[in-house]
């Protein structure tokens, strides 16, 4: 297959075919780019205007990797995603200013932050968050519950979370989400199959068309959890906090949904009730 490259901010793109990509500078000077979005199709841009940054998504361009759908899809789904980032606005969500159809394609424009992501895709900031003190990373886990807390209250569950999703200020200790476009509302009888990292799928995530709802998002906080303290393992020897807690992560990642606790809430209160002990 052949390859077309294109060049923004002397940054090369891997493209699989030729795509004018200069209308970016309507929206400021980029000053990064990030292609390794492989399952959304889209491109991100840092931008710089007036003294503000930004963050640019924007599908359209025929991304060299994007096995999971056609660029129209791409485009779609981020059109659609509008919506998702204005019904769960957050302190915790990544603001997005807003989206608009340029340059034969789609762009969301959000506000740009300084925090790192702590997924697998950057091994640095990853290894450098999980060597934080434990009450650094407990607080990160409370930010992350309380938004999804939030999720599940605005009636949405969450689709294709994964530890890329989690960004980290390593100077301001500010956590922020990103990168919820595929969340929809509750519940959801999938067809979109489990995109996500082995590490976060729960079972029903595995079957077409199964109900996924607010006990699947237990699932996915539960295996948060183990992500967060233990790195994805979820045997009680690497885990770095008490048997309690380990108990209450445990239940939340059962295979069987109804041995889960059963809402977010309640998984936070079992969570706060076992942090003493």
């Amino acid at each position: 297959m052949s390859v077309a490259i294109e060049t923004v901010a002397n940054v090369p793109i891997r493209l699989k075919e030729p795509f004018d990509l200069s209308f970016m500078h309507r929206y400021g000077a980029v000053f990064t780019v990030v292609d390794n979005y492989y399952g959304s199709g889209n491109l991100c841009f840092g931008v710089e205007n007036e003294g503000r940054k930004y963050f640019i998504k924007f599908a359209g361009a025929p991304k060299e990797k994007f096995d999971l759908g056609k660029t129209e899809d791409a485009i779609g789904w981020l059109k659609e995603a509008q919506q998702v980032y204005q019904d769960l606005r957050h302190q915790s969500l990544i603001e997005c200013i807003g989206g608009e159809e340029i340059g034969g394609g789609y762009a969301a424009i959000f506000a740009w932050t300084d925090a790192e992501c702590i997924g697998a895709s950057y091994p640095a900031s990853r290894q450098k968050f999980l060597n934080l003190p434990i009450a650094t990373k407990l607080r990160v886990f409370d930010d992350i519950l309380n938004f999804h807390a939030h999720v599940a209250e605005r009636g949405y569950v969450a689709i294709d979370f994964y530890a890329d999703q989690i960004l980290y200020d390593f100077e301001s200790g500010q956590t922020t989400l990103c990168d919820i476009d595929f969340y929809q509302q509750s519940p959801y009888y999938g067809d979109k199959g489990p995109w996500v990292s082995a590490n976060f799928v729960s079972p029903e995530e595995c079957i077409p068309g199964e109900r996924i709802d607010e006990v699947t998002m237990v699932y996915t906080m539960g295996a948060t959890a183990f992500s967060i303290f233990a790195d994805h393992d979820r045997s009680r020897e690497k885990w770095p906090l008490s048997e309690s807690l380990f108990q209450v992560a445990a239940k939340a990642v059962s295979d069987e949904r109804t041995l889960r606790q059963q809402t977010i809430r309640q998984l936070m209160q079992e969570w706060a009730e076992n942090i003493a002990k």
